[in-house]
């Protein structure tokens, strides 16, 4: 099983890249990355795009490969088909979001392990309080991913055939993704880390 990462956002309604912003000691794409890194997972790949360079050169990657997407400005979509390509041939793909700091090991062996169990065509978290990431999207299904377009398509998938994606429970909270800044500082306080922004950071809201 190969995670794809999701890091070529381009941050739009934060209004500066996410992926730098500082979290504990490293950043929040830094942090989200060490979690996926000590999973069980065969292989990582990080794919970047918006704010590349900013955000590699913060990192300090123990065993991610690092694929590029040139059309980021499109919407996930573009990344996942990134990652699908660096991925090569897989039994399945775990797709993790970037920003999503409280998804850590612990979490993915677990979703890992049903699927295993399982082999559903795809599998998606059920936390308490609602569905999220990480999904599993089997070999089976690459085909239909290679078809998707623009943002929140692979929900679109989920949405469209439950019945041929098992939900996997998981005795936790809907983990924080961030979007904004108060998503940001929400997602520093669940993991108890101090607020590491100062307000003269914070990107102006004109």
């Amino acid at each position: 099983m190969v995670a794809i990462v999701l890091g070529a956002g381009s941050s739009r309604r934060l209004g500066r890249p996410k992926q730098t912003l500082p979290f504990g000691d490293t950043t929040l794409l830094g942090w989200t990355l060490r979690n996926i890194e000590a999973s069980s997972l065969d292989r990582v790949v990080l794919v970047a795009g918006g704010a590349a360079d900013e955000a590699l050169a913060a990192l300090t990657p123990a065993r991610a490969e690092v694929a590029f997407n040139e059309s980021y400005g499109t919407g996930c979509a573009s990344s996942l088909l990134a990652g699908l390509d660096a991925a090569g041939d897989c039994d399945a793909i775990m797709l993790l979001l970037g920003d999503m700091p409280g998804v850590d090991p612990e979490v993915i062996d677990s979703v890992r392990a049903d699927w295993e169990r399982h082999r559903p065509w795809a599998a998606i978290t059920s936390y308490e309080g609602g569905l999220g990431h990480p999904f599993v999207f089997s070999s089976a299904a690459f085909a239909t991913l290679r078809g998707l377009h623009g943002d929140k398509a692979v929900w679109k998938i989920v949405d469209g055939r439950p019945d041929r994606v098992r939900q996997v429970p998981i005795a936790r909270p809907l983990p924080q993704d961030v979007d904004t800044w108060e998503d940001y500082e929400r997602a520093q306080q669940r993991l108890g880390l101090a607020t590491a922004a100062e307000e003269a950071d914070r990107p102006s809201r004109l």
